[in-house]
């Protein structure tokens, strides 16, 4: 199997209106993906899937928790179900978005805190990639993009902090040792590492302020739209990013350089 023929991105988080996963999955509907969009949100995922199916693509919605395995398993048997029904092309590609973060400082965090940023983004990723990585071997071709952060990287800084931070590092260290044991199954895995970003993960949390003074440390003296970073994301889906394996690509305006 080559990348021109069509198949379905799975893409995890998918449904919040300014968030990464909604961005990605509008631009592989773009490029001629399927699309699955899943969200704990279900009824912001079936908007999604509505606005992609206007443009004439084929989208997908369903429930998940990532953070919770039957939740997953679920979502897997339903996209499987549509696979089957003929009105999903097979699965393609997994792209682990969802996530959450928190400003707590350390010493206020609690472990109830500490083990949902970690089940949310580090579980979730494993869980997603577990339930669907079998087809993708079974198909001998298949892309698998992890969402990590420039946190990850520098050890906070932007907005999200220690229980963050090290959630999106095991992400790195799962892409790649993955990346290890699935290059000879010809699917690639490979993370984005993003900076500060224009979405609404930190809407809750966050101040003008604050949006001044993480913007004041990007050499580009910005932050990164949604589509900046879903362009990236889809280009690692493409057959020309075959020959990358646990790669973490930066999408930080120069904020961080390493």
């Amino acid at each position: 199997m080559t990348s021109t023929q069509q198949r379905t991105a799975v893409v995890t988080g998918a449904g919040a209106p300014r968030g990464l996963g909604r961005a990605t999955a509008l631009r592989l509907a773009a490029d001629g993906w399927a699309v699955a969009v899943l969200d704990l949100d279900e009824a912001a995922a079936k908007t999604v899937a509505e606005e992609i199916a206007a443009t004439g693509a084929t989208a997908f919605a369903h429930h998940v928790d990532v953070a919770d395995e039957p939740s997953v398993l679920t979502a897997r048997a339903a996209v499987a179900a549509e696979v089957e029904a003929g009105r999903l092309p097979m699965v393609g590609a997994v792209v682990n978005i969802a996530g959450i973060t928190s400003p707590v400082p350390f010493l206020e965090t609690t472990l109830e805190l500490w083990n949902r940023i970690m089940a949310v983004n580090a579980t979730g990723t494993y869980l997603v990639t577990k339930a669907f990585l079998p087809g993708l071997i079974e198909a001998g071709w298949g892309r698998i993009v992890n969402m990590s952060s420039v946190s990850a990287q520098q050890g906070g800084g932007v907005f999200g902090r220690t229980p963050y931070s090290a959630a999106k590092a095991a992400i790195l260290g799962l892409t790649k040792s993955l990346a290890r044991e699935l290059g000879a199954a010809g699917v690639t895995v490979n993370a984005v590492a993003p900076g500060a970003a224009d979405t609404d993960i930190r809407a809750a949390d966050t101040n003008d302020r604050l949006e001044a003074a993480i913007t004041s440390g990007v050499p580009l003296g910005r932050q990164a739209t949604a589509e900046e970073i879903a362009g990236v994301i889809a280009w690692l889906t493409t057959e020309d990013a075959g020959y990358l394996q646990g790669t973490t690509i930066d999408i930080n305006g120069g904020s961080y350089l390493h």
